[in-house]
């Protein structure tokens, strides 16, 4: 909370700078007569934000009162920029009043440049595929949303900082790797890091709804940009029209100098034919609706800039508090049950496999399958028990709070050798037949679930206020993590080096063979035949790919320079029995023949 006055306290401005005192309006009689909201600021606001002498021409005593409620909006919770001064004026105890941020200034010709500049890149470089091109792109949109909240009078707050940041890293995953799952969920995440930095919400309601909030300032966006298109065209023609006839004239040199150049050198004419994107009319509708998204995500990313939705003002009211042995009981009996399971797994858990031999009769992979899916259950369900107590715990005082973590942290600890144990189980599969992206995957996903019980442990002692932040941080980074590593290049990795060792008489040609580009350096270690016949399909698709540079990743460039050097060898009529001897390795499927992993 600011320690500026009130508005009711605040004497009032003189609009447009004249002598006589006018009290301000109240923002339900302005929107109830029909003027304009924030679309054409007061002066003092086009001071501000930086606006030119003919923004400022004809003010009227609703756009000062706008302004005074633009500038009065400060220190709201979850915003993710922090204001200069003021105070929070809206009186209203609606849900709309304590979500909905006043209207953002009139947009500044930086933010329409780099809206422009978005859409025109999407246009251009989104077209063949997603590479370092996803980056070229969201330069610019960023640099709109930086503009939008710098002419609303907001600083750049540490979360944000950590929120955008952690979102470009994301977009990095595309450009190196060339599996198309990590791709995807990097993507997402990267999304919902972006929306989370323009409206920096705080609480579990608000980080979840945050992570999607972008969507909410689509259609808003898109009314600002042109209202303020209209706004500044009106006010300034001959500016607009001089900067048409330069950028006119700066594309005739480029064109006409480009092409004679092109034509007198042959690298020269190389080397821009691979910088730039081929244009053609039938990819003119593609890049029509690409131009169009690239401008409607960039004005809905500066619009939440400039006014976020503050997320956090939807509030989960609190469960009624139960009763000490009401509460207790059942989770102490958990514990018990717990701590009973857990006796029995330390017995695996650092026994190997010679103890399950022992006690179970039962060879890795069958022991493996019939509990890790029923552990890793069992790990989501206590994270929701333990959601479900939080709500219901009772709240009396200290002893209260004492009896919630000596109930509570014990269960923590517990899950935490749950989840050790389902890995090691994973382990002892993936040790026998190998890792497919199944395996990977669901192995991720309990590590993390890990994670998420160590940061609920540490919300006991240190305090919760940064629990739902600190999850969503967990996840964006597990999730580029998982890129980085490149998941294709790792399985394939740990099945040639099991083949190599000797673990296994053969590879499973047919599951290597549809991995992506990312596997091909692991897989060129593979003797003939089984190298062939593990990367001709991946040879295929790499070396007949005309995908511009943009769109390229580095694992694709990578094996693309590796097969180019060491091509596959015969026509392939010999891999239908590589692979397909001995007890195949690359998985153990059921009785009736289908591999749960």
């Amino acid at each position: 909370m600011s320690d500026q006055p009130s508005e009711a306290s605040r004497p009032p401005e003189k609009p447009g700078g004249a002598d006589t005192p006018r009290p301000p309006e109240p923002p339900a009689a302005t929107e109830a007569a029909g003027k304009p909201a924030a679309s054409e600021p007061g002066p003092s606001e086009a001071r501000t934000a930086g606006a030119t002498p003919a923004d400022t021409a004809r003010p009227s005593p609703a756009q000062a009162s706008d302004g005074r409620r633009q500038r009065a909006q400060a220190g709201q919770p979850g915003s993710p920029w922090q204001h200069g001064a003021g105070a929070p004026v809206a009186k209203d105890d609606g849900m709309t009043a304590r979500l909905r941020p006043p209207p953002p200034p009139l947009i500044r010709p930086a933010v329409l440049g780099s809206v422009l500049a978005t859409a025109l890149l999407s246009a251009l470089f989104l077209s063949d595929g997603l590479g370092v091109n996803l980056l070229i792109v969201a330069v610019p949109a960023s640099l709109a949303a930086f503009f939008a909240a710098q002419a609303a009078g907001r600083r750049l707050r540490p979360w944000t900082a950590t929120w955008a940041v952690g979102g470009l890293a994301l977009l990095a995953v595309p450009a190196l790797r060339d599996a198309g799952w990590p791709t995807f969920l990097a993507v997402v995440s990267a999304f919902a890091l972006g929306s989370l930095a323009l409206h920096g919400s705080r609480s579990w309601p608000g980080v979840l709804i945050g992570s999607l909030g972008l969507f909410d300032s689509v259609v808003p966006g898109i009314i600002w940009g042109v209202r303020g298109v209209r706004a500044r065209a009106g006010g300034s023609r001959a500016n607009w029209g001089a900067t048409l006839r330069t950028t006119a004239v700066a594309l005739v040199l480029l064109v006409v100098f480009g092409t004679l150049f092109a034509s007198a050198d042959a690298a020269f004419a190389e080397l821009l034919s691979s910088l730039m994107p081929e244009a053609s009319v039938g990819a003119g509708p593609w890049r029509t609706l690409l131009f169009a998204l690239g401008l409607a995500g960039a004005l809905a990313a500066a619009h939440a800039a400039a006014a976020p939705v503050r997320w956090d003002g939807l509030t989960v009211r609190p469960g009624k508090p139960r009763g000490r042995a009401e509460w207790a009981l059942p989770l102490i009996v958990l514990n018990l049950l717990f701590a009973a399971f857990i006796t029995l797994q330390l017995v695996v858990l650092f026994g190997g496999y010679d103890k399950v031999r022992d006690v179970t009769g039962l060879s890795h992979a069958e022991y493996a399958r019939q509990g890790f899916w029923q552990l890793l259950w069992a790990t989501l369900l206590t994270l929701l028990v333990i959601a479900l107590a939080l709500r219901w715990a009772p709240r009396g005082g200290t002893g209260d709070r004492t009896l919630v973590r000596s109930v509570l942290g014990p269960l923590c600890v517990l899950t935490l050798v749950v989840v050790a144990s389902a890995l090691r189980r994973m382990d002892l599969y993936v040790d026998e037949y190998g890792l497919t992206r199944l395996r990977i995957s669901v192995a991720a996903m309990e590590l993390w679930l890990g994670v998420v019980l160590i940061l609920i442990l540490a919300a006991g002692v240190f305090g919760a206020r940064f629990l739902p932040r600190a999850v969503a941080v967990s996840a964006a980074a597990g999730v580029l993590a998982f890129g980085l590593i490149s998941p294709d290049g790792l399985i394939a990795e740990q099945n040639v080096q099991r083949f190599e060792d000797g673990r296994s008489t053969s590879i499973d040609i047919d599951y290597v063979k549809d991995l992506s580009a990312d596997a091909v350096p692991a897989l060129d270690r593979l003797p003939e035949p089984e190298r062939s016949c593990a990367l001709r399909f991946i040879q295929n698709d790499v070396l007949h790919d005309d995908t511009p540079w943009y769109a390229t990743s580095w694992g694709e460039a990578r094996a693309k320079e590796i097969l180019e050097k060491r091509p596959v060898k015969g026509d392939g009529s010999d891999c239908y029995r590589v692979g397909r001897e001995g007890t195949g390795d690359g998985y153990e499927p059921d009785d009736d023949g289908y591999d749960p992993y």
